[in-house]
């Protein structure tokens, strides 16, 4: 266990991989959502989300939150944990809903290229997770 996320862990990290975000406010058991998400090069991770979501109201209630990303089935066992308190940005959202639809979309496709122009015109925020704690498994 670390408070910073080793190579290895950036490795996999930085792979088109869905993350699973959970959240620890609200009054039933925290719910893990799938989410795309992105390491960032300060040692943080980063993903946007609406301005009306259960994500950010549970947040503003209890900024605990941890992010969970395994590689796929076929490969050696390797996840990555991490764990700590969340703050939400009004800048960069926009940003980073490119940067990341780059990396889990072919935008040469021109459907996806539409489903981008039409998310773009709407309102992100940026959730920051602060790792505090970091942990996982590599074979």
């Amino acid at each position: 266990m670390s408070t910073s996320l080793r190579a290895q862990d950036l490795d996999l990290l930085r792979r088109p991989l869905h993350g699973f975000l959970t959240i620890a406010g609200g009054p039933q058991p925290p719910q893990p959502r799938p989410v795309w998400f992105e390491a960032a090069d300060d040692g943080t991770i980063q993903l946007f989300t609406g301005p009306d979501t259960a994500k950010v109201r549970q947040l503003q209630r209890d900024p605990r939150a941890s992010l969970v990303v395994a590689a796929p089935v076929g490969e050696h066992e390797h996840w990555v944990s991490v764990t700590g308190p969340a703050t939400v940005e009004r800048d960069g959202a926009d940003e980073l809903l490119h940067r990341l639809a780059a990396r889990y979309w072919d935008l040469d496709d021109p459907r996806r290229a539409a489903e981008l122009a039409e998310m773009s015109a709407q309102n992100w925020l940026r959730v920051v997770i602060h790792p505090d704690k970091v942990s996982g498994y590599a074979m």
